[in-house]
């Protein structure tokens, strides 16, 4: 398991913000499940896999 940081969950959400998109399409997105989406944005959970951060990560650097 890894940690999302505060950053990333910043991140995430001023991108969201930018783009003016909602969790559920950020879960289509990025492929990771809304349920955990919500959960990460709202700092609820921060202990995540790999793979879940990976995915997040490259979405962000996608759109930059």
């Amino acid at each position: 398991m890894a940690e999302v940081s505060s950053k990333l969950r910043t991140a995430l959400g001023r991108k969201r913000g930018e783009l003016n998109i909602n969790v559920v399409t950020l879960a289509q997105l990025t492929g990771v499940s809304r349920w955990t989406l919500d959960k990460i944005l709202s700092g609820e959970r921060t202990s995540v896999r790999v793979g879940t951060i990976t995915k997040l990560n490259d979405w962000l650097y996608k759109q930059v």
